[in-house]
């Protein structure tokens, strides 16, 4: 196998410099691995001299989220107070497989305080800008993993998302997020947040990269995956309230997105979940799912209103620790039917397609108000969430004319990743030759 691209030393430098030389304003990268970053990308070059890669990751650049394992130091997840835990005794599963696959592990990046926000703001660290306009936000939780891409100082992200936390910065940032089927990718060695919904996933530039790496995390053989033919693909678009109150240019590039699937012989039809929505939102009257997990995960220390925490995340979660676990129970029951009424609904669409989000990214200086903040968080959760609440993979992809990036969701049942990826790759080319 032989390699097409520079030298992986030769790209991991570039990348450092450029790291190097915005040192004191570092916001993306929550600590960098330049010593084994470098050994790993010397040894990935002495393979391809010898035309024996390992495989389509060997020498690729990735980053990580500041959540998963890395043996020998604490996993801090976005947290001060986790600083003084005790150090992984081994690499992640993920980060096995991805080192395995000959990724060069650049660093890990920034993320949201125990991955419970959407927005992308940690007071621990600094501001990570949007990668298109740095006034403005990146989103979260995976905030660094979407600009380190968009930005190119990593070729693959890895993160998180557990109700959009990969697609939401993938969309805002311009890049292809892809949320796996939850139960799909392992997630032994990532510090959780809500085991029922965490799923695990790649950022990239492309849906090709994101099919590969989600191989190899997935411990598959990552073949190449072939676009499937537009001509009568089904494409069910959720109309109703997961399309209230859509920015203008979001909602026209949505529609030339469509009109471009159209033309090229997709069917176009209207669908609508808003009962299951509906259904599902009281089933969490209670309380999130994620938020009731997340309570029992950070139990012992909620209580502690010393301790330097994001009050973002600490009282939201506090006010889920109360939450009786027989209600926990009654709603997980709820859950699963609403999953199995949800997937004889789609049963007959090949994908769902939405904005993955309803608005561009705003201002740094507007989410300073906090009604403003909490109204952005709400809008930004709103889509995305469908996947993860009942149980779907998706992928977001950047529409093309836009001019603040804003994602193309598509939506797949369970199960059908590699279907889904197959289809998102088509229509990226579409969309490519569309602009």
């Amino acid at each position: 196998m032989a390699r097409t691209e520079s030298a992986a030393r030769e790209r991991l430098e570039q990348n450092l410099a450029r790291l190097a030389a915005r040192n004191a304003d570092e916001g993306v990268f929550a600590k960098l691995y330049a010593d084994t970053a470098r050994m790993e990308a010397d040894a990935s070059d002495r393979r391809a001299e010898k035309g024996s890669l390992l495989g389509p990751l060997d020498g690729r650049i990735v980053s990580i989220k500041d959540l998963f394992d890395v043996a020998g130091e604490p996993t801090l997840a976005g947290s001060v107070i986790r600083r003084a835990a005790a150090p992984a005794a081994a690499d992640a599963v993920i980060v096995k497989r991805l080192r395995a696959a000959g990724a060069v592990i650049i660093g890990k990046t920034v993320m949201t305080e125990f991955a419970f926000t959407a927005v992308g703001l940690n007071p621990h660290y600094r501001v990570a800008g949007n990668a298109v306009d740095p006034r403005r936000i990146a989103g979260g939780s995976s905030t660094g993993a979407g600009v380190s891409v968009a930005e190119g100082t990593s070729d693959i992200a890895i993160g998180s998302d557990t109700g959009g936390s990969i697609r939401i910065p993938a969309a805002l940032n311009g890049v292809v997020g892809f949320k796996p089927t939850a139960s799909r990718i392992p997630l032994l060695g990532a510090f959780p947040l809500s085991p029922s919904l965490d799923s695990v996933g790649p950022l990239t530039q492309s849906v090709s990269d994101c099919a590969i790496t989600d191989a190899v995390m997935a411990a598959l053989t990552p073949n190449p995956i072939e676009p499937v033919p537009l001509k009568g693909l089904r494409i069910g678009v959720l109309k109703g309230q997961l399309l209230a109150g859509t920015e203008g240019p979001v909602a026209d590039g949505f529609a030339r997105s469509l009109e471009a699937l159209e033309r090229a012989g997709a069917l176009i039809v209207d669908l609508s979940i808003d009962d299951l929505i509906d259904a599902m939102a009281e089933a969490t009257s209670v309380g999130s799912i994620a938020g009731i997990e997340g309570s029992r995960v950070h139990a012992g220390w909620l209580h502690d209103d010393g301790l330097d925490v994001d009050q973002r995340v600490r009282r939201p979660l506090l006010r889920r620790l109360a939450v009786a676990d027989a209600d926990y129970n009654h709603l997980m029951q709820q859950r699963r039917r609403l999953v199995e009424r949800m997937d004889q609904r789609i049963a007959n669409h090949d994908v769902l397609a939405i904005p993955t989000t309803p608005i561009a990214a705003p201002l740094l200086s507007a989410v300073e108000d906090e009604a403003f903040y909490k109204e952005t968080e709400g809008l930004l959760l709103r889509n995305t969430q469908i996947a993860n609440q009942f149980d779907l993979t998706a992928i977001s992809l950047p529409m093309p004319e836009m001019s603040l990036p804003a994602g193309l969701m598509l939506i797949g049942r369970h199960d059908s990743d590699r279907r889904l990826l197959a289809i998102a790759l088509t229509v990226e080319q579409l969309l490519a030759k569309a602009v």
